[in-house]
């Protein structure tokens, strides 16, 4: 997994036309039941209708990479010629590609995507976040429905933490906030020190830099609480509990599909909505143990979650 900084620098931007008429859950995350892309998809170069190929890319990260293939493998169950084109790079350059039309798909993060975009919500919730997209988007891009599956923020806790404390929510460190050292990559302190007082009323022990050990350092004892991402596979190998946020403080950052609308069809486009409709973060995690910490081929977990899931 990447860290925050390389996730949001490019990958969560810091790693976020009107389509609204265009039926693509971007306001709702769910299809309409219509043509997801307004009725006639035109065709172009790069492009959607029979015969032509959807060009799936991916940042460079193993997670964005599993995604890229799950993609590519559900279009082609579905009888789409696909051509793969993983571990590009940054935002910077994937966005700009779709832009012009060397790539037609990309797996996206939404908050992430509106943050580099420079859009705002009225709220960090996933529809808020996708409303904001689709006043912000070219009218060239478009999202298709966001799964369940989020890899954001979060403050997680050992098992033992949780049960002797009884803390399911952030809302309950308020009690003990004050006993605890908290940890994360450098820049957390100085993002979310602030936040954490405002939203949840929380100042911590100490603030201590964990980066990358963050989830050893919550399970040796080191800190009490640290920031971890929501899909990183150390949350189940070593039996983390994340909290939950129900002020929505770390908002959305759903994986959602990121395409040029004139190089995808309507069908092409109800394949990806489907992988959308199965997939949620507690999957995904499971999918990124098996790529992280197991090691195996990205293409063959995505073709066996496929499988699993009616859609290989």
């Amino acid at each position: 997994m990447s860290t925050p900084a390389r996730r949001r620098s490019g990958h969560r931007a810091l790693l976020l036309g009107t389509i609204a008429a265009l039926a693509l859950g971007a306001t709702a995350c769910s299809s309409s039941g219509g043509d997801p892309l307004g009725g006639g998809s035109s065709t172009s170069a790069a492009g959607a209708g029979s015969g032509s190929t959807v060009v799936i890319g991916s940042a460079n990260f193993p997670e964005n990479v599993l995604l890229g293939s799950i993609y590519s493998q559900a279009l082609k169950a579905k009888g789409v010629k696909v051509d793969e084109k993983f571990n590009i790079g940054s935002r910077e350059v994937l966005y700009g590609q779709l832009q012009n039309g060397s790539l037609t798909v990309l797996p996206e993060y939404n908050g992430a995507l509106l943050a580099y975009l420079g859009g705002k919500a009225t709220a960090p919730t996933k529809d808020e976040v996708n409303a904001a997209l689709a006043k912000t988007l070219p009218a060239s891009l478009a999202i298709l429905d966001s799964s369940p599956a989020e890899d954001k923020d979060t403050l997680s806790i050992s098992q033992e933490s949780a049960d002797k404390y009884q803390l399911k929510s952030i809302e309950d460190l308020a009690a003990k906030a004050g006993e605890f050292t908290i940890g994360g990559p450098p820049e957390f302190k100085t993002r979310q020190e602030q936040p954490l007082k405002d939203v949840y009323g929380l100042t911590f022990k100490e603030w201590k830099p964990t980066g990358e050990t963050t989830a050893n350092a919550i399970k040796d004892g080191s800190i009490q609480i640290g920031n971890v991402f929501s899909t990183d596979p150390k949350i189940a190998q070593l039996k983390l509990v994340p909290l939950a946020d129900p002020k929505n403080l770390f908002g959305a950052q759903n994986v959602t599909p990121l395409v040029n609308k004139a190089a995808i069809d309507a069908p092409a486009a109800a394949a990806l909505n489907a992988v959308s409709a199965k997939l949620d973060t507690a999957g995904l995690a499971a999918l990124m143990k098996k790529v992280a910490v197991d090691k195996e081929d990205p293409s063959a977990v995505a073709k066996e979650w496929l499988k699993a899931n009616g859609l290989g």
